[in-house]
């Protein structure tokens, strides 16, 4: 890494991304205590990639387990697996599956996961394994040709849903109640009307998320306004509230969501066009997005996922193709500390934090 002035202001931010990973709650206090003043010849924290061995894959999905285990899922069916901390990885894509483009992965531990294939009609499946990758079974597989899944979360280990965009004027929303063995459909009259040309973006896996045993959020572009969508019940009833991120095209709007409890979220997105600018491309809520403000200092460019760092009530990390930017202030403001591309970031309690993205690229926050 270059010594200049704006690396050593990428040092002393990646140093106050360190005392969030390993004070959790400090990290406010922490981050205003000048780079001079930290321990002599400490390294500065940074992505470090590790080598899946598939550089021709992209990896839109991502669930961190811990820092030793994750799950990534990308183009060609492909789905990585690791146990040592990125040390290794094996490839336990399912058989049969090189046509398919995995976008979400939900898992629950070394051994249990399941991951989502995106597309239009029969294209859009769900796959479930229980023995780390070993064999998958194909527990959904959709069959109405105007339903395009995007993403899928999870409540617990048994309640999950998954969503579309919409069908008939609505998103609409699969649940599973017993880990992703079985699916349905949940009846459409507790969503809202969609906009003209409303939908989701499968990019991260982060378009629909959910924090504690009911609440879920679902993100929304391509229309006029960029939404948020809250249910409190599971999936059953939602209500709908605009952001302040641009939308207005069908490659605006909001790209993924993090949310640290019921009441504290976080919104990126912007224009995933590269030649486009992405102002005002960040957004926060206190009240379970009910409402959201725009980022004072939003991040500098399109952005497609975002995760709260371990422990912390207001430290957090972005990526896109650009860069990862981070916060220290729950979202008031960004500072870009890394150029790396990436499109999705996941962070665990054990105080691990991934990202991965383009070219098989996958990496573990390192100090």
């Amino acid at each position: 890494m270059r010594r200049s002035g704006s690396t050593r202001r990428v040092g002393r931010t990646f140093r106050t991304v360190a005392a969030a990973v390993a004070c959790g709650a400090a990290l406010a206090a922490l981050a205003a205590v000048p780079a001079q003043a930290r321990e002599p010849g400490r390294h500065a924290p940074h992505w470090e990639l590790k080598d899946g061995g598939t550089p021709e894959v992209r990896f839109r999905g991502l669930s961190a387990v811990s820092r030793n285990t994750a799950w990534v899922a990308g183009t060609a069916g492909t789905v990585l697996r690791t146990t040592d901390g990125g040390a290794s990885w094996r490839n336990v894509s399912p058989p049969g599956a090189a046509e398919l483009q995995f976008r979400d992965i939900e898992a629950f531990d070394a051994r249990r996961a399941v991951v989502l294939a995106i597309g239009e009609g029969e294209a859009s499946r769900v796959y479930r394994t229980e023995d780390g990758g070993a064999t998958w079974t194909e527990s959904f597989r959709n069959t109405d040709p105007r339903a395009f899944y995007d993403c899928l979360t999870f409540f617990d280990r048994r309640h999950g849903l998954a969503m579309s965009d919409p069908v008939d004027g609505r998103f609409r929303i699969l649940s599973t109640g017993d880990g992703g063995r079985t699916w349905k459909v949940l009846p459409g009259d507790g969503m809202p009307a969609a906009q003209e040309g409303e939908a989701g973006f499968a990019a991260s896996g982060q378009c629909l998320v959910a924090s504690g045993p009911t609440d879920v959020w679902l993100a929304t572009g391509g229309a006029a306004r960029a939404r948020v969508l809250h249910s409190a019940d599971r999936g059953l009833t939602w209500t709908a509230a605009d952001t302040p991120i641009p939308a207005g095209d069908p490659a605006r709007g909001v790209f993924g969501l993090a949310f640290r409890d019921r009441t504290h979220g976080l919104a990126v997105g912007g224009d995933y066009r590269p030649d486009q600018t992405s102002p005002q491309a960040a957004a926060r809520t206190g009240d379970g997005g009910g409402t959201w403000r725009s980022a004072a200092t939003p991040v500098p460019a399109y952005r497609s996922g975002v995760a709260w760092l371990p422990h912390s009530r207001t430290a957090a990390l972005a990526v896109g193709p650009t860069g990862t930017d981070l916060t220290t202030d729950g979202g008031r403001t960004w500072r870009t500390v890394d150029s790396g591309s990436y499109d999705t970031v996941d962070c665990t309690p054990d105080l691990g934090c991934w990202a991965a993205g383009e070219k098989g690229r996958i990496a573990r926050l390192e100090s």
